[in-house]
């Protein structure tokens, strides 16, 4: 399942006990920073129960972008469901003021699900510019976002709005800059209005992964992972040091998630899984 057919559809490691839900034995991190996963890391073919079991076993947090249909296979096995559906589509959101009060409707309808299940997150995005400037898009983005701030506020939900590239995967789409989201979120005002910061995305449009983390640090509420180029695991043949960038991301104090959002080229893709969480667990 994509990402847009989810949103707008309804050294060998010690290993110590896993829950009572299954025998096998999990994977022991240091979990200075907690990592999840997306659906697409293991691969095609695993069914969803067994992936988000996998996802357990190797000492996973959350699962990322997932309906309310599949929040009880999280919590069976103890994952926390992260980025849940908030308020508008990738490609038509806030941006657009003619669609502000469907947007509206969504994020009241989605917060209060997303408390009542221990979501910390809900996902919005800024659409694409369909010829509006970025101050336009800005401040059509503003004025929706510090409507549904309140109900984030009243409910202790963050609302994330997701930097994308345009130049590759999104063409068109508004928020691709990390200082131009950290403005929209400075703007709306809210400690709830916050960013998903994807650094395969935002090594595309800007590089300088670290430097960028750091200043905008206030406002990102969440993280992605995918190697650069190709959005595959990230080993010798991509052009990002991710242990490095999870360093950075610890010793910034950071107490949120960090989930694996990449397509896997291997026939292992719970090892793959594994050697990728391993470079992040600093």
């Amino acid at each position: 399942m994509t990402r847009k057919e989810f949103l707008f559809s309804a050294s060998a490691a010690p290993v110590v006990a896993l829950s009572a839900q299954t025998s096998e034995q999990k994977v022991q991190r240091k979990n200075r920073l907690k990592q999840g996963v997306c659906g697409g890391v293991f691969g095609r073919q695993m069914p969803f129960e067994e992936r988000v079991k996998q996802a357990a076993r190797l000492g996973a947090h959350c699962f990322d972008l997932q309906g309310q249909q599949n929040w009880p296979v999280l919590q069976k096995y103890g994952l926390v469901p992260t980025v849940v559906p908030g308020g508008g589509k990738l490609t038509d959101a806030c941006n657009d003021k003619s669609l502000h009060a469907a947007i509206l409707a969504q994020f009241k309808e989605n917060i209060p699900a997303a408390k009542k299940a221990g979501a910390p997150n809900v996902i919005t995005f800024s659409g694409n510019r369909r010829g509006k400037s970025d101050e336009e898009g800005m401040d059509n983005c503003v004025l929706v976002l510090k409507e549904a701030a309140k109900i984030a506020e009243d409910n202790g939900v963050n609302i994330c709005m997701e930097l994308l590239n345009s130049k590759v995967d999104h063409k068109d789409y508004q928020c691709d800059h990390s200082a131009w989201g950290a403005e929209v979120c400075k703007r709306v005002g809210s400690p709830r209005m916050k960013l998903l910061f994807d650094i395969y995305h935002m090594q595309i449009m800007e590089g300088d992964i670290i430097r960028n983390i750091r200043t905008h640090y206030q406002y990102i509420g969440h993280f992605h992972t995918a190697g650069n180029p190709g959005r595959h695991q990230f080993d010798d043949t991509q052009e990002m040091n991710y242990r490095g960038i999870a360093q950075a991301i610890v010793d910034l104090g950071y107490t949120g998630y960090l989930s694996h959002e990449y397509s896997p080229t291997t026939d292992d893709p719970l090892k793959t899984l594994d050697e990728m969480m391993r470079i992040c667990d600093v």
